[in-house]
């Protein structure tokens, strides 16, 4: 990749009409069945917007992304489409785009996050040592921090708005408000996704601990991969070399932003603290590198 351009917080494309600002992507109408999704550079943690935008991460998602839609395409199809995100928008308008959006299919999303745990971090080592389980699953008793799980662990989230928090839910809940027979397809689909790119991922030097999946499905109920896929924003990456259990391993995601704001006297709720050059050109950094690792 080159060097990443100015920082980009909040796009303005007027040629399109505007559809949703999330906490990282800005979406516009292509037509009545396409989107334009602009990955920003706009982080999050804990669910609330950060002020200081990260250079250069929407092109590492947009990038990440991509490469990933069109690795796992056998698993299942994705929203992707061949149009050039720089020939939908006003030519004044496409240094907003370019590099860092695509021209998707409209899909009906599904209002969960399907979340894959492959070790025991974050909210799962929290929910372990506290009950001995994760979203209500028992796991063995002695485990440690960022130990690998038996199995990868299927643990869904409502989708929260920006400044809201994503609640683990269990499986019977998704069934309920999804309907078993999707709801079962979405948690076979979204471990597939999991076990397939976590083996790639590690013959590339990264251990993906665990990641979340967004679906869509179109008219005839047919399941697609939306959103984004398997990114430093969605996904959290270790070092493989560096990888240790009973110890929270470095990432190449935003956990290091993260480990920063608990330093800090914050109460995670907006606004958040703004970011110090040295973390935010860590972090940038820290993506960049998994870019690197991931597509070679």
């Amino acid at each position: 990749m080159s060097e990443p351009a100015t920082p980009l917080f909040t796009s303005s494309v007027t040629s399109l009409p505007f559809l949703h600002r999330g906490k990282v992507r800005d979406i516009y109408a292509v037509g009545q069945d396409k989107l334009l999704i602009i990955q920003t550079d706009r982080l999050s943690a804990f669910d609330v917007v950060l002020p200081t935008p990260v250079p250069g991460k929407g092109q590492v998602l947009t990038a990440l992304s991509k490469f990933w839609f069109r690795k796992l395409a056998a698993v299942v199809p994705h929203h992707l489409t061949d149009i050039d995100p720089e020939a939908v928008v006003d030519p004044r308008e496409r240094d907003q785009v370019a590099g860092r959006a695509f021209v998707v299919r409209r899909f009906t999303p599904l209002p969960i996050e399907a979340v894959v745990r492959g070790y025991l971090a974050g909210s799962a080592w929290k929910d372990y040592r506290a009950s001995g389980r994760v979203c209500g699953m028992a796991l063995p008793p002695g485990l440690k921090e960022a130990d690998k799980l038996p199995e990868p662990l299927f643990t869904p989230a409502t989708k929260a708005p920006a400044g809201a928090h994503d609640e683990n839910i269990s499986f019977e809940e998704m069934a309920r408000t999804l309907g078993r027979e999707r709801a079962e397809k979405v948690r076979a689909v979204a471990l597939r996704l999991y076990t397939e790119a976590a083996r790639y991922a590690e013959s590339r030097g990264i251990l993906i601990a665990d990641t979340k999946f967004e679906f869509g499905v179109d008219e005839a109920g047919e399941l697609f991969l939306i959103d984004e896929a398997l990114t430093p924003d969605s996904s959290r990456f270790w070092p493989r070399d560096q990888y240790r259990p009973g110890t929270s391993p470095p990432s190449f995601d935003k956990q290091f932003v993260r480990d920063w704001l608990e330093s800090q006297s914050w109460d995670k709720k907006a606004p958040a603290p703004a970011l110090p050059p040295d973390i935010l050109a860590k972090t940038a950094e820290k993506y960049q590198e998994a870019l690197r690792r991931l597509t070679g």
